[in-house]
Order: C-alpha cells, then structure tokens, then sequence
C-alpha cells in the first residue's frame, strides 16, 4: 500500500527538482544572478535537450573562482630566536641564519626599536628625524636590506620588534610627550631610564610609524614590546606625573584604548600584529600595576607572547620555593592558565617568549636541558610556536631539533605582504 502511494509522489517530486535545475541553469548562466534580468531584456532561452544544456556550458570565470580552505596549506608554527641589534648588524647574523638552516628555527625576531630609542635602520618618520632616533641608526640602510633579503631567501620569517613605552630617545626629544617628575623634570625608573607617557596617542602613533616602514621595507610582522607603564614600587611611581591622562583613565584602560588604536591604524597592511606581556599577566587578577591584562591583548591581537621566564617568577609561585629551577612547571602552570584565559571565538594565538639565558650565579645554569623543558611544557599543552630569548643574541644548538625535510619554513610567509 505505502508502495503504491509512493509512486506519484516520488515521481512530482523529481519533476519538481528537473524544473529547479533548469531555472538554476537559466539564472547562472547570465552571470548576473537570478534576479538580475534588466528591462527590456528578452529571458534567456531555456534549454530543453542534452545537446542544448552540453552546448550552453562554458569554462569557469576565474574572477569568481573561491579557493577551498579546506585544503589550503596550515601555516607551520613559529620556531624564533631574538637577535638584538648589534648581532644584526654583525657577523653574527650569518651564523643566526646558518642555525636556522640546519634546526627547526624558522623565524627572527629582530630589535627595529630596542629600549635605547634608537632605530635599526634610518627611516624618514617625521619624529624619528626630529628626535634623532634615525641618525643613531645601527646599520646602513643598504646593509639592512642585503640582511633581511638573506633571511627572506632562506626561508626565514623575520618580525620586527618595536619598543613603545621604555624610550629615552624621544623623552629626551619630546619632553611634553614623556613622564615628568614632580619638579618638573624626566621622571625616570630605577636604573635611570626616562619613560615616555602611555597615555598619550603621540606615542603609539610614532610606534605604528615605525612598523609601517618596517613592513615596507620587508619585515612580515610586527611585535611591540614595553606596551605598559613603568613596573617599579609604588613609592617612586608616586613621584611620576603623567600629564596626558584622560580624566579618570586608568592605566588599564589607556593600555586597552592604545592596543586597540595600533591594531586598528596597522589593519590595513595585511601583516599580523603582535604584542608582548609579562608572563605574570596570563595568572594575575588585576592589571600588576603596569596595565596589563591578558583578555585586552587576547580578543585584539594576532599574537599574544608572554614572557614567562621562570627566573622572574618569585619565590613561592605555583608552589615552587625557587621557580627558577622548575622551568617545566613554571612554563606549563602558566600557560595553562594563559589557555583558560584564552577562550574567545577568534582569540589570539599564544606564542610564548621561553628563557635560554642564565640569571645570577645561583645554579641551574641554562643548559640545553633547561631550554627544552620549557619548549616540551608548551607542546604538550598544543602550543606549538615559541620564541627563545637571550639578551645577547647567543644560542645552544643542542636546545634546537635538527632540521628535518618534512619541516618547511619556506612556507611561512617570508615577504611583507
């Protein structure tokens, strides 16, 4: 019974389907979309054949052609090591770049801005000029250029590293722009550094500047570093003035407003944009007193890198009388904790900054064994990319996996966009 009630139903509905197609067939193949005839036009006609439909085909237009991003290519994790500006523009680059040849390094991250407030290479921002950061340049230009097309060719990703708050070049150049002290002097911090004011958007301006050049010029990404205010004790932050304060604004907030005001203005030059942050902010309820806090980077950025180098950690931490010699615990107790924090649709990828330098004379000195306790914590959480640092720009091969042939760094993307 059901059976032969079946038999017509089935039949009008492949009629129906016949019908849809034929009217589908007639819509794309004006180019225009269904609803698209103009007035006056005659409607196409309307094949009725095998022959008429073969006939009617024609090749795809490529200007319409999606590519299928289910089977585009992964870009592979970012394996990096810092090299500060004199190893760049010295010999020592080459053996950097030898290194990432022959191990799983893929990628450099080089000081384009490093805390003196000087530049790697001369730049014609305005502001650099003016306050001399360009004059007290490291390299050439042309020198600079030579280098990076040498990483590029050897498939190495290169990000430039452009520090923001911690620059005793501008304060000096722009005193209004910098933090004052109550007589109305450059404040400054404990080893004697002057700060510029976070507050104030002149400051981020001159940084994203600075990274717009650095993309042109060919670094693939950017990754600003000391975006926060001063960490130093209370008592002597009493005595700073920052005379670009907004009203009520607190630290947080004008970190927050600055974060989102780079990410904005770098948007359109396709390059990711990345910042670096205490380690401790990834754990830390409030802002630690420098304005840091990790869900204001995590929901901007395309990178988020804490620095979570055990030897800061103090005594106590995670339950570690001494974090400096539990690199392993360290490392994966907080970014655990980093992952927690970190669960928003489309949140930044966590790309943590591991220690590979020894401090203070109390052992463990970091040996390679060290070094991968660190890398082995952040992989089996799923975190595959990393940056090594050492403020001297000096690495253990024995830390580094050997490069292998299914590793290919070439794929990341080694030009500016």
């Amino acid at each position: 019974m059901s059976q032969a009630v079946g038999f017509p139903i089935v039949g009008a509905m492949r009629v129906v389907r016949q019908a849809s197609a034929l009217l589908l067939w007639a819509a794309l193949s004006t180019s225009r979309g269904l609803f698209a005839q103009q007035p006056g036009e005659a409607p196409a006609p309307i094949p009725t054949t095998a022959a008429e439909l073969t006939a009617a085909l024609r090749p795809p237009d490529v200007r319409y052609a999606q590519p299928d991003l289910r089977f585009a290519p992964a870009r592979p994790p970012v394996k990096a090591l810092y090299v500060n500006a004199w190893a760049f523009s010295s010999a020592k680059i080459w053996h950097l770049i030898r290194l990432a040849d022959s191990t799983e390094i893929n990628a450099l991250v080089v000081d384009v801005k490093d805390d003196t407030g000087c530049l790697l290479f001369p730049m014609s921002v305005p502001t650099a000029v003016a306050i001399g950061a360009s004059a007290c340049r490291r390299v050439a230009e042309r020198d600079a250029r030579a280098r990076l097309d040498s990483m590029r060719a050897h498939g190495i990703y290169v990000i430039a590293r452009i520090v923001v708050a911690k620059d005793p070049k501008l304060a000096a150049g722009k005193p209004a722009w910098a933090v004052r002290d109550r007589e109305g002097g450059l404040w400054r911090d404990r080893i004697g550094s002057p700060w510029v004011d976070a507050h104030r958007d002149s400051v981020w301006i001159y940084a994203a500047q600075i990274a717009e050049e650095a993309v042109r010029f060919g670094f693939a990404e950017v990754q600003f570093d000391y975006v926060r205010f001063p960490d130093e004790p209370p008592e002597h932050r009493a005595t700073a003035v920052f005379a670009a304060r907004q009203g009520r604004e607190t630290w947080r907030d004008a970190v927050r407003r600055q974060v989102r005001m780079v990410t904005a203005r770098l948007a359109p030059l396709g390059a990711p944009v990345t910042f670096s942050v205490f380690g401790l902010t990834a754990t830390a309820d409030g802002d630690l007193g420098i304005g840091q806090v990790w869900e204001d980077f995590v929901t901007v950025a395309d990178a988020v890198l804490p620095m979570v180098y055990p030897s800061h950690y103090g005594r106590g931490a995670f339950g570690y009388a001494w974090p400096n010699g539990e690199p392993y615990g360290v490392v994966r107790a907080t970014l655990r904790a980093a992952l927690e924090r970190s669960r928003y649709p489309g949140a930044a990828e966590i790309r943590p900054y591991l220690q590979a330098f020894t401090l203070g004379r109390r052992k463990p000195r970091y040996t390679p064994h060290e070094i991968r306790a660190q890398i082995r914590a952040a992989e089996e959480l799923g975190i595959r990319s990393w940056v090594l640092w050492n403020p001297r720009s000096v690495y253990q091969r024995d830390a580094l996996r050997p490069y292998r042939e299914t590793v290919q760094p070439a794929t990341l993307t080694a030009s500016p966009p």
